[in-house]
């Protein structure tokens, strides 16, 4: 498949007007396969599994956050990377998971094809299924290359998406204690 994958590459260089065989290009295809695997290989990794080895029955009931969690993904309309940061809270019944866990699942829906919107429903969706939460709360916050560099060439912009789900979305004080706690309040970064 890697070779299937250099031929691709090498493809793209001749129809970008390029000669694949020059001393700079040579090599390219073949790092530019190793780097796609690794930027998507979030396909090759089970998020369902991931999360069922890390959930613990625990007492514990107050809002749980991991914030500020650095991610790249690469947006399926440009094959162009997407970063920033995502913010994850829940309030647990009776289940928690492991605090790592919600970083490595930022990274396994990242690390595919994808538009913010659904990276951010998924993570959001997968604690609700595994933990059943009293509310589960997503925000990511990400600048985007194919909005900086081509198109509009916003170079300052920034996307913010949400998900909401259970009490975080039924209950306006929990929504702005979570809104506030990853320092978001009233629209505007403290």
């Amino acid at each position: 498949m890697k070779k299937d994958l250099e031929q691709t590459i090498r493809d793209l260089l001749v129809h970008l007007g390029e000669d694949p065989a020059r001393e700079g290009l040579a090599d390219t295809p073949s790092r530019v396969a190793d780097a796609y695997r690794f930027l998507t290989r979030g396909y090759r990794e089970d998020p369902e599994k991931m999360i069922k080895k890390a959930v613990f029955h625990e007492a514990y009931d107050d809002m749980v956050i991991v914030k500020d969690i650095e991610f790249y993904s690469l947006c399926e309309h440009h094959l162009l990377p997407f970063f920033g940061k995502a913010h994850i809270g829940y309030l647990p019944d009776g289940r928690i998971v492991g605090l790592s866990k919600l970083c490595r699942l930022v990274d396994v829906f990242s690390r595919r094809l994808q538009v913010q919107e659904r990276m951010t429903f998924q993570i959001a969706e997968i604690l609700e299924k595994h933990l059943q939460p009293k509310g589960v709360g997503v925000v990511i916050e990400a600048q985007h290359l194919c909005m900086q560099m081509r198109g509009v060439e916003k170079q300052h912009s920034q996307a913010i998406t949400s998900a909401m789900l259970g009490g975080f979305r039924n209950r306006l004080s929990t929504r702005e204690e979570f809104l506030k706690l990853i320092g978001i309040s009233g629209g505007a970064r403290p």
